[in-house]
Order: structure tokens, then C-alpha cells, then sequence
């Protein structure tokens, strides 16, 4: 019988060892038992006993997941993931705030924002007559909060309604830095200006309270903690009032239209609930596991790390990111070699992946693009052991010679 391949990239005896928790974590156990449980409930929107029990279901893990996040069970808006969610807030608020008051086309952002998040914006520049203003970072990658209150002031003191929403995520997905959300949200709170969060990294090591931070939506994801891919969530402040991106049933409070993934829904709950109740612990395991590596990797020569130095700031960095460049080689060639070593790693966010070009988080940085062209993000979780670390220190030094190799040959052939 022919032997599928593993969903990791490997044969069935022949899985590498995965440090691409970033961009999707392995399902957890909890995740398939309570996803093949739920597979048999109905639609949650029919009125018979069998889409009762369905709707049953949803409404506990609605409040399940509420609980996790610092929410109220009426703010939470089911959705087919983190880029759905990310749309859903930025157009949302954007059409709702312009339909206000024609004025307001102004979306205040960083450069290291995710695509879901940046692109959106860009669509709206493109199509609907925004104006997107770029929010200066520090070199961590972290948003210079008194550069974007200057650049704030001097915007909004000559027209007060020119700015329909902001946005700032949570963690940065790419280089790990965690971001001033609730600092930001009281900033753009004196001119009234909505602030939009994308906190799929942010909740998978670190604490994520919707209500305490005060943003007006916030976007999560499942596959990010080990749930189901194809669900997540918006997260919507009561008095907060958005424009549908799609339309139909109006199912998620008239928001979100479409029949509801009821079994996803129950896996995404069940797992956050197990996340959450397991962070303090699982953070300094991945913290500790993250920082053997980061010893080893800034060992090699010419290898940088990059965002929050851990070291010295682990408040500012998730524990389980570590981000590289380095010096004479190309991040493409890094990864196949460490892929061909049999450990799967990642250049930046899996959703930017094959694109050759550098990093859009690394250039807002201020980092070149020949220093952004060495970049390789390690990301740990919950099947990373310490045999997984030691596998991966052993072969670092040799893959960065191989791959420094790589591209000298390719610089001499252009």
C-alpha cells in the first residue's frame, strides 16, 4: 500500500522536526477529539431538535472562548480565520466610519502589520479612496510610540475627523516583538479613532484581554495553537458598529453571514481554553527552549538576531520566536537546507512564502534588503522537545557554511 505523506512534509517514518509553530501548529490532541466528536451536529441555524443541539454547542464554546480572551460571549464573531477576521475589521470599520463622515479615509498602520492586515488596507487605498499613513518602528520592530503620537498630532490638529481607524497587532509574527496595543488604544482614544488588533500570534504565549486592552475588534485564529485550520474569530466591542464584508443569513450578528463550522467552532474553544489554562508553564518551557537556540545561532559568526533581545527584554519578545540574518546568505537557501536536514523552518510569515523579495517587517526596521535577504525565523511549540533543540544547534553551523557557499556562487554567477 502506498504511504501517505506527513502533513509536516516528511514520509510517515521520516517527519522533520518542526519549528514552524508560527505558521501553523500541529493539531492537538484535544483539537481532533472534540473536532470528530462535534463532526456529527447539525446546522445550528435549523429550528429542529438536532439544530438545537448544534446551536447548543456553539453557544458554549462562544462562551468558552470568551472567557479565554477577556470578551463577552455577544463580541465574539465566528469567521473562517485570521485573514477573513482581519478584512472583516479593517473594511468594516472603514465603510462604517466613512459612511459616518466623508471625511474620515485616513488608516493609520505600521509597516510590520500582516498582509491580511497591510494588503487590506492597500485594496482600500486602491479601490475606496483611503489613505493609507505608515506608523514608525524602532529596530526591534516594535511601533515608536511617541513618533506616532507627533505624526498624530500634527495630522489630526488640522482635521480632527480625517482618520477612519488604526491598527496595531498584537505580536509581530516575523521577528516575535510584542506591541504597545493598550498604550496605542488610549493614544487614538483623545481624537475617538477605532483601533483594530490582529492578535493571532499574541494569543498563542501571552496574555490576551480583549476588554483590558480597549481595542474595538481583534482578530484570533485555531491552527495558530494547535485547533482546526479554517476557523477563528472577530472580536467586537458591543458598541462597535461594522459593515459586512459578506452577506447573506446574517448568522454572526448580522456581521458575518455563512452557515457556522460547527465542529471547528467547539475544537477552537476547547483548544484556547487549554492554551490559556497551560500558558504560564508552557511559556517558560518554550522561553527556555527558545533561548538554548539563540545562544547557539549568535554564536556562528556574522549571525544577527533580530527583534527584542530576549536577554535582556523578554517582556517585549513571544518566548517561543527566535528571528536571524545572516551575513552572505540567502534565506531561501537556508531554509531548503535546513528542510533538507530535516527540520522545517521559515524565511518570515508563511502567508508571504516563495515570494522572492525581502521582508516588508525586516525594511521597516531599517534593516537593507541585503540583510533582509538572510533572514530564517525558528518558531517552538508544543511538540518541540529538547531533543528537537539539540538536533537543531548540531546542524545549524554546518547548513549557514553550506549556505553561505550557496550564495557566493550565486553572486559570482550573476
Amino acid at each position: 500500500m502506498e504511504t501517505m505523506p506527513s502533513p509536516t512534509g516528511g514520509g510517515a517514518d521520516e517527519q522533520p522536526r518542526y519549528f514552524d509553530h508560527a505558521a501553523t501548529s500541529p493539531a492537538r490532541p484535544t483539537a481532533v477529539r472534540v473536532l470528530t466528536e462535534a463532526m456529527a451536529l447539525s446546522n445550528p441555524s435549523a429550528l429542529h431538535a438536532a439544530g438545537r443541539r448544534a446551536r447548543a454547542a456553539v453557544d458554549a464554546s462562544r462562551a468558552q472562548l470568551a472567557a479565554a480572551v477577556g470578551a463577552h460571549p455577544s463580541e465574539v464573531i465566528f469567521t473562517s480565520g485570521g485573514t477573513e477576521a482581519d478584512n472583516q475589521a479593517v473594511k468594516g470599520l472603514y465603510w462604517t466610519r466613512r459612511g459616518q463622515d466623508d471625511r474620515r479615509r485616513t488608516i493609520l498602520l505600521p509597516g510590520i502589520e500582516h498582509s491580511a492586515v497591510f494588503e487590506t488596507a492597500e485594496w482600500l487605498e486602491t479601490h475606496q479612496g483611503a489613505e493609507v499613513r505608515l506608523l514608525p518602528v524602532d529596530g526591534e520592530g516594535r511601533l515608536d510610540l511617541d513618533a506616532a503620537e507627533a505624526l498624530m498630532v500634527d495630522l489630526l490638529s488640522e482635521d480632527p475627523e480625517s482618520v477612519a481607524l488604526a491598527t496595531l497587532m498584537w505580536a509581530n509574527s516575523e521577528v516575535g516583538a510584542l506591541q504597545p496595543v493598550a498604550e496605542f488604544v488610549r493614544l487614538c482614544a483623545r481624537w475617538s479613532v477605532p483601533v483594530h488588533t490582529d492578535a493571532v500570534q499574541g494569543m498563542t504565549s501571552t496574555a490576551v484581554d480583549f476588554a483590558a486592552c480597549g481595542a474595538a475588534t481583534m482578530a484570533i485564529t485555531a491552527h495558530k495553537l494547535g485547533g482546526p485550520v479554517g476557523v477563528g474569530a472577530l472580536l467586537v466591542r458591543r458598541d462597535v458598529a461594522l459593515t459586512p464584508v459578506l452577506h447573506g443569513g446574517g448568522q454572526e450578528r448580522d456581521i458575518r453571514s455563512g452557515t457556522l463550522d460547527v465542529a471547528g467552532i467547539c475544537a477552537f474553544a476547547a483548544v484556547a481554553e487549554e492554551v490559556v489554562a497551560a500558558r504560564e508553564d508552557e511559556a517558560r518551557r518554550l522561553g527556555a527552549l527558545r533561548d538554548r537556540l539563540l545562544e547557539a545561532a549568535v554564536g556562528i559568526p556574522g549571525v544577527t538576531l533580530r527583534g527584542p533581545d530576549p536577554r535582556t527584554a523578554p517582556e517585549r519578545r513571544l518566548p517561543q520566536n527566535l528571528h536571524i540574518t545572516v551575513d552572505g546568505a540567502e534565506g531561501d537557501s537556508l531554509l531548503f537546507m535546513l528542510d533538507m536536514a530535516g527540520f522545517a523552518t521559515a524565511t518570515g510569515s508563511a502567508c508571504s512564502a516563495g515570494v522572492p523579495r525581502p521582508s516588508r517587517v525586516l525594511l521597516a526596521m531599517g534593516l537593507t534588503e541585503e540583510q533582509a535577504r538572510g533572514a530564517q525565523r525558528f518558531t517552538v511549540g508544543h511538540t518541540t522537545t529538547e531533543d528537537d533543540v539539540d538536533a537543531l544547534i548540531a546542524a545549524l553551523p554546518d547548513v549557514v557554511a553550506r549556505a553561505r557557499t550557496a550564495g557566493m556562487a550565486a553572486s559570482r554567477s550573476r
